[in-house]
């Protein structure tokens, strides 16, 4: 089942509704701090700058500005997409104003106008969510479903029907050859295959069917299907590979070829790689020929003076798709034969008081920008690890080598997220295995902006897992 509510068409008219609203509260506040507030009276000015403002903001949103008809949404993600859609709209109107040399108010003027529109528009998408979940929270408007099965698919598609109450859908009841105990009580079997006609006469305002019978029963999905053409029924058919594969899966098309993949990967498509990389080239280099002599400098000084030993510490780690490559670092640890074998502890004897504080602040995995300017690895990415626990790790935890589908980062979402340093349990190593698997189906630009923030963050109030 696809995050959204109900059909692609019901959410497209929701989404540009939406933005509709969005357009009305922008262009109300730009003439109050216009007209009102006197901020600009050249009226024919105003109403140019309106126009180009509000075609920029469409232009910024409409693919995926909105996302308050998701199944599931949270008042912090409606915040934060409307958040990403007035800072990418800002830049576009700064520079279709530069451009054109359209006459607009002051630079201040127009952060507090962003400021307050954006507000403004928050409030809309929050309060438009709550109305639109109310609507489909009335038995009128509700979409009365029934399965045909009871396997673990069905019983997963009943509990994300009616979890939480406001998707619009109305569950009557099950049928299959016999009761299935393992069914909640809440859904009510309704007979056999065979009895699905009859009974659907006392209930002729069925809307949609979801069937996940075996295909050994072909005739009687037939039958199935018949029934609901001729009685206005959406039938949907449900592929029960839920006995071999316990993922969510994702339906794809090629042609007019249906198949499912087992996660969902935007880096898969060559201009998010393009993307992700010209970002990563940017910051590293600019990072690389502006604080990083400086830091380097300092780094050596200490730990020439502290330390006998290289400056440098190369291991080899995993990278994309499996391929081995140098992970660079400060040295924070003794010259010693277990570098490449054993995790850093808590209180390891290996570690220098100098070590111990770059590792805290994180000021030894600096070096690894010079990994992400040569492409071996991302600024965000699963964190690499040494061979050796590659090899290991991959014999105890079966989607383990799936993190390597993308490239590693010198930060990441487990990272923020509270699986860092060591892992004495193998379900800490599960945990950050998880994450590093959402990551790789949730990967955006803003996602990554998002956890850098994280990283800095944690280095300033302190990680409790940096050692």
């Amino acid at each position: 089942m696809s995050n959204t509510i109900h059909s692609p068409h019901e959410n497209k008219l929701l989404k540009m509704s939406v933005l509709l609203g969005d357009i009305i509260i922008i262009n109300l506040l730009y003439w109050l701090f216009c007209c009102v507030l006197k901020y600009d009276t050249n009226i024919d000015a105003m109403r140019q700058t309106m126009v180009v403002g509000s075609i920029v903001y469409l232009a910024c949103t409409m693919e995926n500005g909105v996302v308050l008809h998701h199944r599931k949404v949270s008042n912090h993600q409606i915040i934060m997409r409307v958040m990403q859609n007035f800072f990418v709209s800002a830049i576009g109107c700064v520079l279709m104003f530069a451009i054109g040399d359209f006459q607009h108010m002051s630079l201040f003027r127009m952060i507090e106008f962003w400021l307050t529109s954006f507000i403004g528009v928050s409030i809309f998408r929050i309060i438009t969510r709550q109305v639109v979940a109310a609507w489909r929270r009335m038995p009128k408007h509700a979409h009365n479903v029934v399965f045909v099965g009871s396997n673990s698919n069905v019983r997963n598609m009943f509990r994300q029907m009616t979890t939480p109450n406001d998707l619009g859908f109305n569950v009557l009841g099950y049928f299959d050859h016999q009761p299935n105990e393992k069914f909640s009580e809440l859904c009510t079997y309704l007979g056999t295959p065979q009895d699905m006609p009859e009974v659907l006469k006392e209930h002729s305002n069925v809307h949609e069917l979801y069937c996940c019978l075996p295909s050994r029963f072909s005739e009687k999905i037939l039958e199935v299907i018949r029934y609901c053409e001729h009685h206005f029924i959406h039938f949907y058919s449900m592929p029960n590979v839920s006995n071999y594969l316990h993922n969510r899966m994702h339906l794809k098309v090629l042609g007019d070829v249906p198949y499912l993949s087992l996660y969902n990967e935007p880096l898969s498509l060559i201009e998010n790689r393009l993307i992700k990389r010209t970002f990563d080239f940017v910051v590293s280099l600019t990072f690389l020929c502006t604080l990083f002599p400086i830091i380097l400098a300092v780094v050596a000084i200490v730990t020439k003076t502290t330390m006998p030993g290289p400056l440098f510490f190369r291991q080899k780690r995993t990278g994309l798709n499996g391929k081995e490559f140098y992970c660079l670092k400060f040295r924070s640890m003794k010259v010693n034969k277990d570098a490449d074998t054993l995790q850093a502890t808590k209180n390891d004897p290996r570690k220098t008081k100098w070590g111990n504080i770059m590792r805290k602040t994180n000021i030894d995995e600096l070096p690894q920008f010079i990994n992400v300017l040569l492409g071996q690895m991302s600024i965000v990415g699963p964190r690499p690890h040494m061979v050796k626990h590659t090899d290991d790790y991959s014999k105890l935890i079966d989607n383990y080598m799936v993190r390597h589908y993308i490239k590693p980062g010198i930060t990441g979402w487990s990272q923020v997220n509270g699986f860092r340093g060591e892992t004495k349990y193998l379900s800490q190593m599960e945990g950050r295995v998880a994450g590093d698997i959402w990551y790789l189906e949730h990967w955006s630009v803003w996602l990554d902006i998002y956890i850098m923030y994280k990283t800095v963050a944690n280095v300033i109030v302190g990680d409790k897992q940096a050692f």
